[in-house]
């Protein structure tokens, strides 16, 4: 049976990869205001900052599958 889950099988880094391709940071950083999108943005920063802050990977997690509608 498919998942239903739209984050299953998605890493983290795929996910913001997916973002920052479809908003670019600038955009990203308006829609989900935290200093790693904001100043001096990297995937490898921002990642770091997200698996140790919940609601802000959870505001990712959501935008995703968001912008997959």
């Amino acid at each position: 049976m498919q998942s239903t889950d739209p984050l299953h099988g998605k890493t983290l880094e795929m996910i913001l990869n997916h973002l920052v391709s479809q908003y670019g940071w600038e955009d990203l950083g308006r829609i989900i205001p935290v200093n790693c999108f904001n100043h001096d943005p990297s995937i490898k920063s921002s990642l770091t900052f997200l698996r140790k802050t919940p609601w802000a990977r959870k505001k990712v997690e959501q935008l995703y599958i968001d912008s997959l509608r």
